[in-house]
């Protein structure tokens, strides 16, 4: 989820009516949207300009109230150029959650166990012996994120379309120390996804891009979602421009911009860079995956419901979910490759350079919420869709749809550093 440090929290097809822009069109093809709506869009606008969101798009599905998929602001800075509901986005560590899910089918079928430890497909891992796949996948190893290293991160701020691989990540990875004992704690690590994709490409000898594609997009039908080629750094038509503020080396501590420059681009002095064409390598199976608001929404609703995994493996996976800080184990839980929002919501989250989504399902309800935006953090220092979902919520679920969790205070939440300016 989000970028480097702590977890953060957010409690959280057919007949789709869309609104275009921040516009009063109420509908598609003259069906009435639902009442929520009036009571979201407002919330959505105010949001986005007290953060200076560029552009997203929003799709909210509801068994009971009807589904609604709006899109707002603009896909290019300085430009009038409305974004769309076909919208491409890079996903982030949405990403995770495919890793996890094709290792845990692998499971299912006998060719691996999530007890295994990882020295057994992968050589010369701190605490190989000790650490389990399961471990890996529910962010409990205690391996060293290489997305933390200063000189990895100055590297990406020279040059941002540099291609990397898997092995590179993990060789700076490796060169330090673990942060604990396998099993001790919580704590998000982009090295963890990155083993789990090697693991899956060892045990079937294919790679990665086949895996999804044939074990979770097709199945599900999610025909705009894609997981590129390393040497890959286009994104599929239509698709907005991503922007960020900060650099790599600028945010291994903080998110936040000092408190001059969050002035000066709540301001308007102060622009995001455009990350659009920054190379997504670094993240590989932590990140690089890209899809649309209304595949995700697709793919949100199988990973809570267990769309993909047979009865006992879901079980699995949702009795996986431990709190991510024992002192406030209500606010949110990370399980395999699967985060609890609060009491209601089962999904994940995502930063990457440019761009931020947010995607998860209510098994109870059925409700699933599903935000794109095209900046990554907010000049504060949280997630731009976390600012627009915690905005969101309290509709669904009233006022206290955020247990432990100030909804005036910015929220980071952990995963992919902040993007290099591009000049």
């Amino acid at each position: 989820m989000g970028y480097r440090r702590g977890l953060g929290v957010v409690v959280a097809t057919m007949g789709l009516m869309v609104v275009v822009g921040c516009g009063s069109s109420p509908d598609a093809g003259g069906a009435k949207e639902p009442a929520y709506a009036a009571t979201l869009r407002p919330i959505i606008e105010k949001l986005m300009k007290d953060n200076v969101i560029p552009g997203a798009v929003v799709e909210v599905r509801s068994p009971k109230e009807g589904n609604w998929t709006a899109t707002f602001g603009t896909a290019t800075l300085g430009q009038d150029v409305p974004m769309t509901v076909n919208d491409h986005f890079r996903i982030g560590s949405n990403t995770k959650t495919m890793t996890v899910t094709v290792l845990m089918q692998l499971a299912q079928e006998g060719k691996l166990a999530l007890d295994d430890p990882i020295a057994r497909y992968w050589p010369g891992v701190p605490n190989g012996d000790r650490i389990t796949l399961a471990q890996l996948a529910e962010m409990r190893s205690g391996l060293y994120s290489y997305s933390n290293d200063e000189q990895f991160s100055a590297e990406v701020d020279r040059d941002p379309q540099r291609v990397w691989t898997p092995r590179q990540l993990l060789d700076i990875a490796f060169a330090h120390p673990v942060d604990f004992a396998p099993g001790a704690k919580f704590e998000y690590s982009n090295t963890n996804t990155i083993l789990l994709g090697n693991v899956i490409e060892h045990v079937t000898n294919r790679p990665v891009a086949d895996l999804f594609r044939q074990r979770i997009f097709e199945p599900l039908g999610l025909r705009h979602t894609s997981f590129p080629a390393a040497s890959d750094s286009s994104i599929p038509d239509p698709h907005p421009q991503g922007y960020a503020f900060g650099t790599m080396v600028s945010t291994i501590q903080t998110f936040a911009l000092p408190p001059d420059q969050q002035s000066a681009a709540l301001a308007g002095t102060l622009k995001p860079t455009d990350q659009t064409a920054a190379s997504p390598s670094w993240t590989w199976t932590a990140g690089a995956a890209i899809s649309t608001v209304d595949d995700m929404a697709t793919y949100a609703k199988a990973l809570a419901d267990g769309g993909l995994l047979d009865h006992r493996m879901q079980q699995t996976r949702i009795d996986s979910i431990q709190p991510v800080d024992p002192a406030t184990p209500a606010t949110a839980g990370y399980g395999l490759g699967i985060v609890r929002f609060g009491s209601h919501l089962l999904g994940h989250d995502g930063q990457i350079p440019g761009y931020m989504t947010f995607m998860a399902s209510d098994p109870d309800s059925g409700l699933t919420i599903v935000v794109a935006t095209n900046l990554a953090t907010v000049p504060s220092g949280e997630g731009s869709a976390l600012v627009l979902v915690k905005g969101m919520l309290p509709t669904f679920y009233g006022p206290t749809a955020l247990p432990g969790d100030d909804p005036a205070q910015p929220t980071p939440t952990t995963g992919e550093p902040t993007p290099t300016p591009t000049g």
